[in-house]
């Protein structure tokens, strides 16, 4: 039997710490080691925050380079000390809607025989569906709840394109204050820092 993996929120919030949230991290461990998805500059405190050894990190896995996303990076290489890592993680990266200065990508995560898909920064794109299909969780940016922000997706877009994207669940996360002040209406899990959910 397959050991469930493990998918921990060590920052859950935007680029402005909006609900004194840290910036997007999330760690994904298992019998197959671990995986840090986006490094957002607050990444290796909350790794530290919670006891985590920064160096049992395998891989990291970016899905745009936005200091939010990336930042903590040569902070976790510097605290390593250039250490080798390898996982066994397979990651599709499909292309989304966020200009910063290099492509952005959704990234679709195979480990330990479960599948993680993580919009990343984007507005609504179809590719996030093919990205999505069948995963047993879909992590998903709801920056706002009805507005629509260039580069962003909101609450309302993501619950309408539910039944498309076709993930077993989703978690909403990088939400601004506009979506924290309604989280409440929404029907799909919210992350918060610390959150651990296993699959």
């Amino acid at each position: 039997m397959t050991q469930p993996a493990v998918l921990r929120f060590l920052g859950s919030g935007d680029a402005f710490g909006s609900g004194g949230r840290l910036q997007t991290c999330m760690h994904l461990s298992g019998t197959d080691g671990a995986v840090l998805i986006d490094c957002g500059a607050s990444s290796l405190i909350a790794m530290k925050r919670d006891g985590m050894d920064p160096g049992e990190v395998d891989a990291v896995l970016l899905s745009h380079l936005h200091g939010d996303h990336f930042g903590g990076v040569p902070f976790l290489i510097l605290d390593g000390q250039f250490t080798r890592r390898a996982g066994p993680t397979a990651v599709t990266a499909f292309p989304v809607v966020r200009a910063s200065g290099a492509p952005s990508y959704a990234l679709r995560v195979e480990y330990g025989g479960r599948t993680v898909t993580y919009s990343g920064d984007t507005e609504w794109t179809d590719s996030l569906v093919e990205a999505a299909r069948g995963a047993d969780l879909f992590v998903c940016e709801a920056y706002t709840f009805d507005k629509q922000v260039k580069f962003h997706l909101d609450y309302r877009t993501i619950e309408a394109q539910s039944e498309r994207l076709g993930a077993r669940r989703i978690i909403l996360t990088h939400m601004g204050s506009d979506m924290l002040a309604r989280e409440g209406e929404a029907r799909f899990a919210r992350a918060h820092d610390g959150l651990v959910v296993t699959l």
